[in-house]
């Protein structure tokens, strides 16, 4: 199997991460480095430690040029780049990883949700929360708690890091925290629930690190990122079980009639019991004994991640019969308490030990996502279906819920009710790009609602039925030619 080319656009700290990783791996070839900061280019190339001896440029257009020699490439580069450089990129039949999140604004969301059809690249977003060994083992975890009512995501950590620019403390530049940061946590919820996130609603905190951020330096007045934030939210019901009779039958277990183990739960279709879910950030909260905590609790048990301790806790609920006098607490011998150290790699990967495991920011994720992405890649090359753990779709949900939660932020200030959605930060030709993939869009839109009336017209539709299909042809399409800025 010849090796993997590799381009990197983008050598900062996850340019960097991705590096360090992919040196592990006999199939990467690292080809190509592009970054405009010498100093990012420089730390990169140390990373390589002569063991590889890529090209450098300094120009996107540049590699571009060079896309027939390209394999696989890396877009590292700060957020209000990504949608731009994917609707670049994945006219070409190449591999493409993108780190999160793909899209910062509404309209870049509009952009790849318009384009994706004629994507000839194979894409596969950077969501490594998802490897994360504890948060890994929790996912294989949960068949055994039941129909899933309640996913708690915490994070208490540090403020953001310096980056050059300060690109991730400018909201047209990240996307804002709810984007920038959670968007990982999104994806967690729709990855642990099933589902779709029906409704939100956030608070938050914004400013508080403004001495932090250095924003008094600056002199245009600029919108302070968010700095903590807690977001609620409920989700589409996924079909997760049935009731039939004094049966129950849920993913992952087996029907159970006898009075000792009868069902914990019985829904009623009457009753508020969709799967609810809470978001908690803080960004000032260095020295916390948990930085990540994941929480989901079933209907017949719990189960707890924390990082970076990185175990897992099961607890399973006790029946009737562990716990029969219902007038007391149930007594400790009824709650049934599993731990596991997923330190271990072991325990959750059969493949740890083939892997690098230097940790890195997460926890060794980034290793094992490359151990997913080199197996597609090569499955492909044999003829395979490319099939992402995560998808382009995936990344656009995940900052789809991010810029639903900032748009239903209960607690604004006045200042802050004036704030203007997100409009990211972008050169003359990307902005180009972007409106010419949603005029791309309206105009399919129109030819097919042309096709729909000509077809009317030729299986004999009343002229009636005809003008009323030109009526709402025109109307679609004048409320789309408005919505193009």
């Amino acid at each position: 199997m010849a090796t993997i080319k590799v381009a990197v656009l983008g050598c900062g700290m996850m340019g960097q991460e991705h590096i360090s990783y992919m040196l592990g791996y006999d199939d990467i070839h690292v080809k190509f480095l592009c970054d405009p900061s010498e100093e990012s280019t420089e730390k990169a190339l140390s990373l390589l430690q002569h063991k590889e001896t890529p090209t450098v440029i300094t120009k996107e257009k540049d590699l571009l040029e060079r896309v027939e020699d390209i394999d696989l490439l890396v877009i590292a580069t700060p957020n209000f780049l990504h949608t731009p450089q994917l609707l670049r990129w994945a006219k070409h039949p190449i591999s493409i990883l993108c780190e999160k999140p793909v899209a910062i604004s509404e309209k870049q969301v509009r952009a790849l949700r318009a384009a994706c059809h004629t994507f000839k690249a194979n894409i596969w977003v950077g969501m490594e929360y998802r490897f994360i060994p504890a948060i890994q083992k929790l996912i294989q975890l949960l068949p055994r708690i039941g129909p899933i009512k309640k996913i708690s995501i915490r994070e208490n950590r540090y403020p953001f890091l310096n980056k050059i620019g300060e690109w991730n403390k400018d909201v047209d530049k990240s996307g804002d925290t709810l984007v920038e940061k959670c968007c990982h946590f999104f994806d967690l919820f729709r990855l642990l629930s099933r589902s779709e996130m029906h409704t939100c609603s956030a608070k938050v905190h914004r400013g508080l690190l403004w001495d932090n951020y250095n924003y008094h330096e600056r002199e245009d007045d600029p919108t302070p990122i968010i700095d903590a934030a807690y977001v609620l939210m409920d989700f589409l019901p996924p079909i997760d079980f049935d009731v039939d009779g004094d049966n129950y039958h849920c993913h992952g277990g087996e029907s159970k009639a006898d009075d000792s183990s009868r069902p914990l739960y019985r829904p009623h279709p009457s009753h508020q019991q969709a799967t609810m879910g809470c978001l908690e950030l803080c960004m000032f909260a260095e020295g916390s004994r948990h930085q990540e905590e994941i929480i989901v609790t079933g209907m017949e048990g719990r189960l707890e991640a924390y990082l970076p301790e990185n175990k897992v806790f099961y607890y399973k609920r006790p029946n009737r019969t562990e716990w029969s006098d219902r007038s007391k607490p149930p007594p400790p011998s009824a709650i049934k308490e599993e731990i596991t150290d997923c330190s271990d790699l072991g325990k959750v990967y059969p493949f740890a030990d083939e892997i690098p495991q230097h940790c890195g920011y997460h926890y060794c994720s980034t290793a094992i996502e490359w151990k997913y992405l080199i197996d597609q890649i090569k499955a492909h090359r044999e003829g395979g279906a490319f099939r992402p753990q995560v998808s382009l779709n995936d990344g656009i949900s995940a900052v789809e819920m991010g810029i639903n939660a900032m748009m239903n932020i209960t607690n604004k200030c006045e200042a802050e009710s004036r704030l203007q959605p997100i409009v990211a930060c972008s050169t003359q030709s990307s902005d180009q790009l972007v409106n010419l993939a949603i005029q791309f869009a309206v105009q399919q839109q129109h030819q097919q609602k042309q096709r729909e009336i000509e077809a009317a017209v030729d299986g004999g539709v009343p002229m009636r039925r005809k003008a009323s299909l030109e009526k709402i042809a025109e109307s679609k399409e004048a409320c789309e030619d408005n919505t193009i800025i």
